[in-house]
């Protein structure tokens, strides 16, 4: 049976219909990563009709959505291990997309606190589900390639964000741009629903055998048992923390510090997270699934020395007088920033069988964004308050290096112990090669 798209209908021996599926799930992510980054675009104008402090704002952007999404993560994730994860990503993409479309409609600020909950709860069931169905239609080889493909709907989900709240905003205002992105979401939905088969769990597995998905409580025992596990999460963390402390306050340190408009910031770092950024992804998953061959311990010394490589560079964004010039310096940093998720979900699904790799994704995402998208941002705007009586107009600036200090340290140290218990935690579970 064939598609419309002219490729076999749910035969995943087909490389194009494989292809079909992970570029339906790459848009999907993308679409995810557009809702959520509105926000960020629109931070300044928000911020002047609602009258709210930078501590608020870190709330909205970080840990009012963080708190549901990973709470909401896990029991979604467990649904998806015996059920069809299709359906779930179907649903999933319905419920994020009427609440980023409620934010629109919030006339205070406890509204749209209530909505960017929703927007959480929504998106919650979208990655776990994803992940679990790409292990399944690619071997341990290319696990890291096509995790990181699909990772580039981060990137692609950025570019849209930025380039359509910055510009929609520019002729509509902020509260048009939720309603005019939100509500054709919808339609993404039918396309997974009617386009998309679910594939057999473990296909893709050397040893894979029928198992009964775990409870969340021996999941959670399982998993944190592995030393790998707990050092890969929380390296992830880190990174994140980094990545969401300053991704989510740079448009406002580039508006506010450097005079530049909305459109200018959101068009330029559209083109920089969306291009640069993608290439980063992708470059992250070629190179380690190389070196992996060799020694599987790449797949987190990639990540390790990409994220010292950033320090220097993103000071130096900080630190110039120009928003041009922090722009061009902010180019290598958002290349080499985007290695990781590829790669530490590879080593992660690599610790499990097929039947939990769901919930190990929904496992790994608590630690993550709990930390990362929960903290990162308010870290950032809270410390940017602490620091305004002292400091002035530049209490962006230090909260944004303050930032990168505590995740740079944070993550390296992670990477080194994950990288440490490798070989030993892949041995274990029989995923692939320890050597």
């Amino acid at each position: 049976m064939l598609s419309r798209h002219g490729v076999p209908y749910g035969d995943y021996d087909s490389r194009a219909y494989r292809g079909y599926v992970l570029a339906v799930l790459t848009a999907v992510y993308a679409l995810n990563f557009i809702d959520r980054q509105l926000l960020v675009i629109l931070q300044e104008p928000i911020k002047l009709e609602l009258g709210l402090s930078d501590t608020q704002l870190g709330l909205l952007s970080g840990l009012a959505f963080a708190v549901f999404y990973v709470i909401c993560g896990i029991p979604i994730a467990r649904l998806a291990e015996s059920r069809s994860r299709r359906n779930v990503i179907a649903f999933s993409i319905v419920a994020w997309s009427v609440m980023t479309a409620v934010c629109g409609l919030a006339q205070n600020y406890t509204q749209l606190l209530l909505a960017r909950m929703g927007v959480g709860v929504g998106e919650s069931g979208g990655s776990p589900p994803s992940h679990s169905m790409i292990s399944d239609m690619y071997p341990p080889g290319q696990r890291s390639t096509a995790l990181s493909i699909f990772s580039t709907g981060v990137n692609i989900g950025i570019l849209g964000g930025f380039l359509l709240g910055a510009w929609l905003n520019e002729f509509f205002g902020w509260r048009s741009v939720f309603l005019l992105v939100g509500l054709p979401g919808v339609l993404f939905a039918l396309l997974v629903g009617f386009t998309v088969a679910e594939p057999a769990r473990g296909r893709s597995d050397p040893h894979a055998r029928e198992e009964v998905p775990p409870t969340v409580g021996q999941a959670v025992r399982l998993l944190w048992s592995k030393p790998t596990f707990r050092y890969v999460a929380l390296a992830c963390a880190m990174q994140s923390f980094g990545m969401y402390g300053m991704g989510s306050w740079f448009p406002s340190y580039l508006i506010r510090t450097h005079g530049m408009s909305v459109v200018e910031v959101g068009t330029w770092l559209a083109l920089l997270a969306g291009g640069v950024g993608a290439l980063g992804a992708l470059a992250g998953g070629y190179l380690t699934d190389y070196l992996g061959q060799r020694d599987r311990r790449w797949y987190l010394w990639v990540p390790m020395i990409a994220g010292i490589v950033v320090v220097p560079f993103a000071l130096a964004a900080f630190l110039v007088d120009s928003g041009h010039a922090a722009l061009a310096l902010n180019a290598l940093p958002l290349f080499l920033s985007y290695m990781y998720l590829g790669p530490t979900l590879a080593v992660a699904h690599s610790l499990v069988g097929a039947r939990m790799r769901a919930l190990t994704s929904a496992l790994m995402f608590f630690v993550l964004n709990l930390i990362g998208m929960g903290l990162g941002p308010l870290f950032t705007g809270l410390t940017s308050d602490l620091l305004m009586p002292a400091v002035g107009a530049d209490s962006l600036r230090y909260a944004l290096i303050a930032t990168l200090a505590l995740a740079s340290l944070g993550g390296t140290l992670m990477y080194l112990g994950g990288a440490h218990h490798l070989r030993t935690d892949l041995a274990r579970a029989g995923g692939i090669s320890a050597s």
